[in-house]
């Protein structure tokens, strides 16, 4: 009688080490804050941490730091205005830019469900360019990603005193890498199998502007974070979305990966 092969159990979620391990470390960082520091430490670790463009604006772009206060003043309640300048102050006062929450703020989270979601995105767009990349150039990808979503956010609201946290912009930049390949057409595989989407050849730009399922999906991430930025979701997070991280995260993703992707446009071998 034929010898009966062993099953093998598959894994729930086959996830690449590093996309796992990114999600853990989020996880990580976020239940620490929830269950070992006080409101008090817990907010002073976001003011330390987030980026907040008037201390941009005041260490780098030489407003004053009565200015942002005034702007943050006008149209504000009597009995608001005084908490304004205090909380402005107090941000501000030692005139310090902080360079290192470019990349910092994208390890906070302002709620679960906002942690959840972006967990979510970065399994689904982390893999794939996991899997193309290795991990440094995800890594690389990521922390390029993030910078410009926080780059962009001060550009457009250099007087903003509010924190703005979250992996958003660092996961729209995966979303826009895995845009130039996930969209191409399936080959064969020399194994004689069709590709997986992670091996398919990087279209050119002027493909992928003609892609008509690229701009599909274009259109729905765009009109998404307008929606998201006009409608509040309830448990989302504290404050409103940043969308001009999650625009500045997609434009540096999908500019910045054809000098970082290991495969050429011809498809025709995988560089170390």
């Amino acid at each position: 009688m034929p010898l009966r092969q062993p099953r093998v159990r598959e894994p729930i979620f086959n996830l690449p080490s590093i996309v796992t391990f990114s999600i853990l470390v989020l996880v990580a960082i976020h239940a620490f804050r929830m269950f070992f520091l006080s409101e008090e430490t817990d907010f002073q670790v976001v003011i330390d941490w987030a980026v907040i463009p008037a201390r941009w604006a005041v260490a780098y772009g030489g407003v004053d730091s009565q200015e942002v206060v005034r702007m943050l003043q006008q149209g504000a309640s009597e009995n608001a205005m005084e908490p304004i300048a205090a909380f402005a102050q107090y941000i501000l006062g030692d005139g310090e830019g902080r360079p290192w929450t470019a990349l910092s703020y994208a390890l906070l989270h302002g709620s679960w469900v906002h942690l959840l979601i972006n967990s979510i995105w970065l399994a689904a767009f982390g893999t794939p360019i996991a899997r193309r990349c290795g991990a440094w150039r995800f890594f690389l990808l990521s922390m390029l990603s993030a910078i410009g979503g926080a780059v962009l956010y001060v550009a457009i609201n250099p007087m903003q005193v509010i924190p703005m946290i979250g992996a958003s912009g660092a996961v729209s930049g995966l979303m826009a890498a895995a845009a130039w390949f996930m969209f191409a057409p399936a080959t064969w595989h020399w194994e004689g199998r069709l590709t997986e989407p992670h091996e398919r050849p990087r279209q050119a730009f002027a493909h992928i502007i003609r892609n008509r399922p690229f701009l599909v999906f274009l259109g729905v991430w765009f009109a998404t974070n307008y929606l998201f930025a006009v409608v509040q979701p309830i448990g989302m997070a504290e404050g409103n979305i940043a969308w001009e991280a999650h625009v500045g995260g997609f434009l540096v993703g999908l500019f910045i990966f054809p000098w970082l992707d290991p495969i050429p446009l011809d498809g025709r071998h995988i560089s170390a």
